[in-house]
């Protein structure tokens, strides 16, 4: 049974090129120092479930190993020690070994030994000894893995880890490249750029915020963010990786943060621009046909001499004009697909609460992102530059784990995009709970409505029937409940954000829950059990309850039903023969697709190569502007054209792929959408890494109908709406199953 709170260990700080101060190479790392204490160069979990130590009672060899112990940990917690290195070696293999001893280690943990390669983007390889599985209590033992030495790789990270409970000791951990002591091996031409060079403030910026920041002082810091933001994405020198930015912004912003007035500000701001270095003259840097962009950048802020002053103006325009043309440091695009990826980003992850430094730089990060590379930044539905001064205080303020966490999810929910939101956090997940209700929420006929039972025996124990409409949760009225969700639910149009609230209102932290249901139109008090997730099939969220449940079906009178939330490429030529003698098709997309079946499925319902969508992309050399590319076909097989009447189910679940897939679908001549207005987000998603270790996405691409129309925010809008009813619920009914089944019938 594979670990998976191991495997989480491994990715800890996948994205980042921060998760240890980097430390001078050596090839043997035994634990003989002077003061018995682990190095800085050292990072370790301790004191967060577990006691990370050095030993000198128990050791392999030597004075010291180290220990790892559990402190009131728990099954599923880890602890862990990391060393990293810069990758600059030539060679084709790393080798890791390394001696561990084990006391009372948990039947359901494991020590190991782990080795993982970083490149720019987060980890290229990995590999640990846990399939071994050295747990109980044993005596000193030598493991060693391999990985074949990735060229994309930036730092070798190592170390030991101990998942569970009990004790775990590690000695003697040696690193060698084909089997040579890394003192003997030649570096690569390749040198690690200055950027990465540049550590300071990887424990924190150590700037501190008056309580109450001053109009002057909240202006200074957006201005800023502007020139901080521009700078990284515009300068050559930046691109080049020659400077670390989140370094150089902490450097700077003490001195911006007190200037007096504008005059001071803009000084302070020209001098520092100046310290990047001279810019060369562009000679590719063009501007591209109106028709040939669908988004430009929102620089307007540059013209303002006032923010500015003359001299900081006049360089900035410069820096436009002569921007940089090349790779960037900080920017890429997804190879074959486009969407803008972050790289070279800190996560700060040993930080939980990031100072106030720190949780500037995250306001800082998200908002030049969005304003340099979200495809629908002109759809958010508000001016987004007015936006940074307003979270400023909101930001700097936010002095706990909490506090900082939901005023981020707050900023990112400003976007209002479906796709994006604070990914798998644990002080988020605290805060709305960790025990969830048996029944599954929906918001049917606007209320809050029991639609199914994510666990059947839980559910029927709960007393609540299906179609029961709950009123009050905890004694509060589920309509304040909505107000106080919707904040800091992210998403594109309201039926994804009442999708994604409903998932919230019977979570929480107490095993019981005192609610008010209306049946039959009669109120009654209910108090139900709340549970892990485990017990629960939360699957069932996504339109697919059951993962190995066969995608195909005929249903009675003849008529196809195709699911794709378990749809298998490989099967679609014999579902499509044994669809071929149906009177129609009902593909459900109320769901995420399992696979990516586009083309071999629209093959057979298009009799000819049809447009069906169009993209646009960011500029990395022009940021801020996003170009149109070439319009997407779907194409027609050859003889294998399906001739019955095709329906598309969908509703709020279907998202991104599943509304491009739609796309794709309706343009058959057989076809018909139905069902209600999906989540609008439509395009691949980018990652992008805050301080504190968190994670959130963005749309990174604009997908439109070819003639311009676009679905993000807007959704697809289905050719006939149909939604379910408390009624149907009650009954057992799949009401927009039951229309498409009509709509076939009648089709003739």
């Amino acid at each position: 049974m594979k670990l998976p709170y191991l495997a989480l260990a491994l990715h800890l700080g996948c994205a980042t090129t921060s998760l240890a101060q980097t430390t001078a190479p050596a090839s043997t790392y035994d634990f003989e120092y002077a003061n018995g204490r682990l190095p800085a160069t050292w990072y370790t979990n301790d004191g967060k479930g577990y006691r990370v130590t050095l030993d000198s009672a128990v050791r392999h060899q030597g004075k010291y190993a180290l220990r790892m112990q559990d402190s009131q940990a728990k099954e599923g917690q880890f602890g862990v020690a990391t060393l990293r290195i810069p990758a600059q070696y030539a060679g084709k293999s790393v080798t890791l070994k390394g001696f561990i001893k084990t006391e009372g280690v948990s039947e359901q943990g494991s020590a190991a030994i782990w080795l993982r390669e970083d490149g720019p983007n987060g980890s290229v390889a990995f590999k640990n000894t846990q399939d071994q599985r050295t747990r109980g209590t044993s005596d000193w033992k030598q493991f060693s893995i391999t990985l074949p030495l990735d060229e994309q790789a930036e730092y070798i990270l190592f170390g030991g880890i101990l998942a569970g409970t009990g004790t775990a000791w590690f000695d003697d951990l040696e690193l060698t490249i084909d089997g040579k002591p890394l003192p003997a091996v030649a570096t690569r031409t390749a040198a690690i750029k200055p950027a990465a060079q540049d550590t300071a403030f990887l424990s924190g910026s150590g700037i501190t915020f008056p309580d109450k920041l001053t109009q002057q002082q909240v202006e200074n810091l957006a201005v800023l963010g502007r020139v901080w933001g521009f700078v990284k994405y515009y300068h050559p020198a930046v691109a080049a990786g020659n400077f670390n930015m989140d370094v150089e912004l902490f450097r700077v912003l003490p001195s911006v943060l007190v200037a007096p007035n504008e005059k001071t500000r803009s000084q302070l701001l020209s001098a520092w621009v100046t310290k990047f270095g001279a810019v060369p003259a562009c000679k590719s840097c063009k501007e591209l046909p109106a028709d040939k962009v669908r988004l430009q950048p929102d620089l307007a802020w540059l013209t303002d001499e006032k923010q500015l002053g003359k001299e900081l103006r006049t360089q900035l325009a410069y820096l436009r004009q002569n921007r940089n043309q090349g790779a960037h440091y900080y920017i890429n695009t997804a190879p074959n697909v486009g969407n803008p990826v972050f790289q070279h980003e800190t996560a700060y992850e040993r930080v939980e609460t990031p100072d106030a430094g720190l949780r500037l730089l995250a306001l800082y990060r998200f908002w030049n992102m969005v304003d340099y590379f979200f495809p629908y930044r002109y759809a958010i539905g508000e001016d987004w530059q007015q936006v940074l001064p307003e979270f400023i205080p909101k930001l700097t303020s936010s002095s706990t784990a909490e506090q900082y966490r939901l005023t981020l999810q707050a900023l990112i929910a400003r976007i209002h995009d479906s796709h994006a939101g604070i990914q798998n956090d644990k002080v988020l997940n605290e805060y709305k709970g960790n025990l969830y209700a048996p029944v599954r929420l929906r918001f049917v006929e606007n209320q809050a409505v029991v639609t199914d039972y994510y666990n059947a025996a839980l559910g029927k124990e709960s007393g609540l029937q299906l179609g029961d409409v709950v009123v009050k949760i905890d004694g509060v009225p589920v309509p304040e409940l909505i107000k106080k969700w919707q904040p800091i639910a992210p998403a594109s149009n309201e039926s994804a954000q009442l999708r994604d609230i409903a998932k919230l209102l019977l979570r929480g932290h107490t095993e019981k829950v005192p609610i008010v249901v209306r049946r039959d139109g009669k109120e009654f008090p209910v108090t139900i059990t709340r549970y892990e997730g485990a017990k629960l099939n939360l699957k069932m969220d996504w339109g697919t309850p059951d993962t190995e449940a066969s995608a195909w079906r005929l249903l009675p009178g003849n008529i196809g039903y195709l699911a794709l939330g378990t749809i298998k490429k490989s099967k679609l030529p014999e579902i499509m023969r044994a669809a071929k003698e149906t009177k129609g098709l009902i593909i459900d997309i109320r769901n995420y697709p399992a696979e990516f079946v586009v083309a071999p499925l629209s093959q057979y319902l298009v009799r000819k190569s049809t447009p069906f969508a169009f993209f646009s992309g960011p500029d990395v050399t022009y940021p801020g502007r996003f170009p149109i590319a070439q319009p997407e076909y779907v194409r027609s097989g050859i003889g294998q054209f399906y001739p019955g009447k095709v329906v598309v189910l969908v509703n709020e679940i279907s998202q991104s792929q599943a509304e491009y897939t739609t796309m794709a679908l309706r343009t058959a001549p057989n076809a018909t959408v139905i069902g209600s207005t999906t989540a609008g987000a439509d395009g691949n998603v980018s990652t992008i890494i805050l301080p504190g270790g968190i994670s959130t996405w963005i749309t990174g691409l604009g997908v439109y109908y070819p003639d311009g129309r676009e679905t993000q925010r807007v959704g697809i809008v289905p050719d006939i709406e149909v939604k379910p009813t408390i009624q149907g619920i009650k009954e057992g009914r799949d009401e927009l199953l039951e229309r498409a089944v009509q709509l076939i019938e009648t089709a003739g």
